[in-house]
């Protein structure tokens, strides 16, 4: 009897950064979108969640950098 659930850690880390890149792009796409808003429409609102996503931003950067730097290892 085989068992196959070899935990291979370079796949992992692959999956983890290219859910991580495609939370940032979601969250620039959503930036863009209501920062644009604002200074187009003078929406406040907008304004409001353009700065949320900008620190949303900010920590899944920081969660990039770290996993990339654990990736080139």
């Amino acid at each position: 009897m085989k068992i196959i659930a070899i935990f291979d850690p370079i796949n992992n880390i692959n999956k983890n950064m290219k859910e991580l890149i495609e939370k940032i792009n979601a969250e620039i796409e959503n930036f863009q979108k209501d920062a644009n808003a604002q200074l187009e429409k003078g929406n406040k609102a907008a304004g409001t969640r353009a700065r949320k996503a900008s620190l949303e931003l900010t920590a899944l950067l920081k969660e990039f950098r770290k996993a990339s730097i654990e990736f080139s290892k």
